[in-house]
């Protein structure tokens, strides 16, 4: 059941099935505006049922896009896919039982720990499903490498040795093509750290990965614990209710089963016609309307849930992966994108909030409200107050505030941040990207900034793999950054001293620096031969 209710002009959205409720009353939207909205939302709604269908969303790479259809197997086009999701489900499902009983366990010793590596999307959303739903009595201690930071790698490792210890700890290794060089190095780093321990990293392993990947060829052929399929069908941003989210979950012995069931329920409620009907339509609308059809506002997500604090993390790159593109979908020059960023409530209050009220007029703010406030029982810390209820009116007051100074504001409300409504809320937002790239005509679906920047690394690494070989092996003949760089036939002498600069000062090269302290006068040498 859904109520529509307009609001001196403006309208709010209350889905009670969902426990859902979208407040766009202090957005100052044009009701017009709005209404003349309507046929390209229903486009926009169309072109969302064709994409489910299986209609090509992708034509960069002529590929589907179906992470609505596993909340919802039996949508899938062909009985292929719907047999391939329902038997992934039922693998997480044994596979975490025979972990939690004991049947699949460590060196001589039951799992206790999970670790997952990955990055971008393949870390995310489960880390932020992990911090959203996990407590004291989880059946697994979850911890993540996200990065290829060695110092933050040596970090994690050191707190898995100091509680049960790698022997008690299973590794999920997430990346679809196996070739993420940030995942590569981790899954090496923590492979190392396992053989320094003297035991089997392959006994402690599981992959979740493409079929005959680097990755799948590699766990298949080293005897890991289980190898979880990834589909090209699924992008990473929105794969966390795929093996690449719900296997974590599962271990961590969350409920992974509501999370599902939530992102169903609100797909169901976003397939609707009509911003009025909608929630992730009226969120789409709203952001197209105050961002001026280009993004002019930035997303400023404030969570009043601490367990929703790592939902700006996780939107920002949902909705910035997404909508960040150069061209709409006929290849004119656009440059679209909604930046996102965040904090929490009312922690904000202390940190942003100040340049929110008072300073640039150059964003939205996002509440997300939660209505039970703890599982346990009342505390006043006052006669008849709550902390709780400071929680609600800094809330109030925050957008109160906010509405003064005339900056715009809305609030997605839902009854409790369990499982239920964490999945609802990936939902939600999910469909809403989906619907305001087509509002925009762009491809939310793939990502070529990231895959240049990927490039550009690589070339990077080339690059400094002929910095090191030139370098003399004689302090006396130590050379400057031109030097190097005229040496090479390289232009850029910059990137040539931040190069020698970063083989100098991360300890891990033969190459020292010999004289001056500037980045283009300094001179250096290499080790190699002392």
């Amino acid at each position: 059941m859904s109520e529509e209710r307009w609001v001196d002009g403006f309208w709010i959205i209350e889905d009670e099935s969902l426990g859902l409720t979208v407040d766009l009353t202090a957005m100052a939207l044009d009701p017009d505006a709005m209404e003349v909205m309507a046929p390209r939302v229903t486009r926009a709604v169309e072109a969302m049922a064709a994409l489910e269908s299986g209609a090509i969303a992708n034509p960069d790479e002529g590929r589907r896009v179906g992470h609505y259809w596993l909340r919802a197997p039996e949508l899938a086009p062909e009985p292929e896919l719907t047999a391939a999701i329902t038997g992934a489900l039922a693998q997480i499902r044994d596979f975490a039982a025979k972990v939690h009983s004991g049947e699949v366990s460590g060196f001589g010793a039951r799992f206790e720990q999970v670790l997952v590596i990955g990055i971008g999307g393949s870390t995310l959303g489960p880390q932020y499903v992990s911090h959203a739903l996990g407590g004291a009595g989880d059946a697994m201690r979850a911890a993540f490498i996200d990065n290829t930071d060695p110092d933050g790698i040596d970090r994690v490792v050191a707190r898995l040795r100091a509680g049960p210890g790698l022997g008690a700890t299973l590794t999920v290794v997430i990346s679809k093509s196996g070739a993420t060089k940030e995942t590569r190095n981790g899954m090496l780093e923590v492979a190392r750290a396992y053989r320094d321990d003297g035991l089997s990293f392959a006994a402690h392993a599981v992959a979740v990965t493409g079929e005959g990947s680097e990755l799948d060829r590699l766990a298949r052929s080293e005897g890991w614990r289980a190898v979880f399929p990834m589909w090209d069908w699924v992008g990473g941003r929105t794969s966390e209710l795929s093996a690449v989210g719900l296997l974590p979950a599962a271990l961590q012995g969350l409920d992974i089963d509501a999370m599902l069931e939530g992102a169903r329920a609100m797909d169901a409620a976003t397939r609707r016609d009509g911003w009025q009907r909608n929630p992730a339509a009226a969120l789409a609308v709203a952001w197209f309307l105050t961002g001026d059809g280009h993004g002019d506002r930035a997303m400023v997500v404030l969570p009043y849930k601490d367990r929703l604090e790592l939902f700006s993390r996780y939107l920002q790159q949902l909705v910035m992966e997404s909508l960040g593109k150069e061209t709409d979908l006929s290849g004119a020059t656009v440059n679209q994108g909604i930046a996102v960023y965040g904090n929490k409530g009312s922690t904000d209050q202390h940190a942003f909030v100040q340049q929110l009220r008072d300073g640039r007029d150059d964003f939205f703010a996002t509440f997300i409200e939660v209505l039970r406030s703890r599982a346990g029982d009342a505390f006043e810390v006052e006669p008849g107050v709550t902390s709780a209820d400071y929680l609600f009116g800094y809330l109030e007051g925050t957008r109160r505030a906010l509405s003064e100074k005339g900056r715009p504001s809305l609030t997605v409300t839902i009854g409790e941040a369990d499982a239920r409504g964490v999945g609802m809320l990936i939902a939600l937002y999910e469909r809403a990207v989906g619907l305001y790239a087509t509002l925009v005509d762009i491809n939310a679906y793939h990502q070529p900034g990231v895959e240049a920047g990927k490039r550009a690394a690589t070339q990077l690494l080339a690059l400094q793999a002929r910095i090191e070989a030139a370098l003399p092996g004689d302090e006396g003949a130590a050379v400057d950054a031109a030097g190097v760089a005229g040496a090479l036939g390289e232009a850029d002498v910059l990137q040539v001293a931040r190069v020698l600069r970063h083989l100098a000062g991360g300890g891990e090269h033969a190459v020292s620096r010999v004289t001056g302290t500037g980045l283009l006068t300094a001179r250096y040498c290499s080790r190699r031969g002392s």
